[in-house]
C-alpha cells in the first residue's frame, strides 16, 4: 500500500481540513495509507501581534511548504486564502475541493445584528479587509486586533473581551460552531477575502503520482471563480497590509458566465473603490484584470502606495 504524507498545521480547523482530504483519499480506491503530518508555523508561535505587522498569512504556509520541498511531506493541505499571489518554486497548487459559505460571520455575545450593536461596542478581528469594510459602515464601533485560532476567538467573545467578533463562515461551520454565527455579511455591501471557503491541496510540481491521486478531487467551478480572484489579488499585489476583497460566482441562468466584484480600501474606512463585471468563465483571469483596471482607474494605485 502506497503512503501518501500530508503537512498541516496544527490547529482545530486545519486538522479538519487535513482529516477532509485524507477521507477522500480513503474513500477514492486508489489504495493508499494516509498520514498526517502536524507542523506549528511561524504564524502560530507569533500570536501576539497583528498578520499585517510581521509578514502577512504567508507565515502559514512557509514551514509546510518547505516540508514538501525536503520530501517530509507528499501534500500540503491550505485554507486558500492563507495563500500568497506567488508561491514558492517547485510546487503546485491547482486542486481546490468545492467551496464552502465563503462569506464572514458576525458572532455577537448576546442577538445584536450589525446593525444593533451599541455604539462604541468591541468588535474583535485582525484582518485589516474586516476593519476597512466594518469602520465604513459603522465607524462609531471600537474595533480591536483579535488573533488564535477559531475556538480561542470564540473563547474570548464568551469571556466578554469582545461585544462582537468577524470569523469566516466556513470555518465556524467546519468546526460545528454554525450555530453561534449571528449574521452573515453579504455582498454586495460586505465582500469576502479572496477564495475565502475553499480549500487548496499543493503538491510537488511534477510529482504526476501524487497529482494523479489528487485530480479527481478538484472542483472546477472553484478553479475558476480563484483563478478570478487569486489575479486581483496578484494585479494589486494583495497582502495583509491592503484591505482588498474578491469574489466571484456563477451568473445565474448563465452557467458559463461569471460576476466578480472587488474592493480595496484604506483600513480605516475613510476610502473605499468597488468594482464589477461579468466575463466568460472560460478566461477568469481576463475578468479579474479587468475589475482590477477598474480599481486601478479609481485611484487604487495611490491606496496602495501609502499603505507600503
Amino acid at each position: 500500500m502506497r503512503e501518501v504524507r500530508i503537512a498541516t498545521r496544527k490547529s482545530a480547523l486545519a486538522m479538519w481540513q487535513a482529516r477532509h482530504v485524507q477521507c477522500l483519499l480513503l474513500e477514492s480506491g486508489a489504495g493508499v495509507a494516509v498520514t498526517l503530518v502536524p507542523i506549528v508555523t511561524q504564524g502560530d508561535r507569533i500570536i501576539d501581534r497583528p498578520l499585517a505587522l510581521i509578514g502577512g498569512k504567508g507565515l502559514f504556509l512557509k514551514e509546510l511548504e518547505q516540508a514538501l520541498l525536503d520530501g517530509a511531506a507528499d501534500l500540503a493541505v491550505h485554507s486558500m486564502k492563507d495563500v500568497p499571489a506567488e508561491m514558492a518554486e517547485g510546487l503546485a497548487l491547482d486542486v481546490l475541493l468545492p467551496r464552502a459559505n465563503p462569506f464572514d460571520a458576525l458572532v455577537c455575545g448576546g442577538s445584536a445584528s450589525l446593525d444593533g450593536l451599541t455604539s462604541g461596542a468591541r468588535v474583535g478581528t485582525s484582518s485589516l479587509r474586516r476593519q476597512c469594510q466594518l469602520k465604513a459602515v459603522r465607524p462609531d464601533l471600537v474595533v480591536e486586533d483579535l488573533r488564535g485560532n477559531v475556538d480561542t476567538r470564540v473563547r474570548k467573545l464568551d469571556e466578554g473581551q469582545y461585544e462582537a467578533i468577524i470569523l469566516a463562515c466556513a470555518g465556524l461551520e467546519r468546526l460545528g460552531l454554525g450555530d453561534r454565527i449571528t449574521e452573515v455579511l453579504r455582498p454586495p455591501h460586505w465582500l469576502p477575502a479572496p477564495t475565502q471557503g475553499i480549500i487548496g491541496v499543493q503538491y510537488r510540481a511534477g510529482d504526476e503520482r501524487i497529482a494523479s491521486l489528487l485530480r479527481p478531487l478538484n472542483d472546477p467551478d472553484a478553479l475558476v471563480c480563484a483563478a478570478a480572484e487569486r489575479t486581483v489579488a496578484r494585479r494589486l499585489q494583495g497582502s495583509c497590509q491592503l484591505p482588498l476583497a474578491a469574489y466571484a460566482e456563477a451568473v445565474q441562468g448563465a452557467g458559463e458566465r461569471l460576476r466578480l466584484e472587488a474592493m480595496v480600501g484604506m483600513p480605516d474606512g475613510s476610502s473605499i473603490l468597488r468594482a464589477g463585471a461579468e466575463g466568460g468563465r472560460d478566461n477568469p483571469e481576463a475578468l479579474g484584470l479587468a475589475v482590477s483596471e477598474q480599481l486601478l482607474a479609481q485611484g487604487a494605485a495611490e491606496i496602495i502606495a501609502r499603505l507600503a
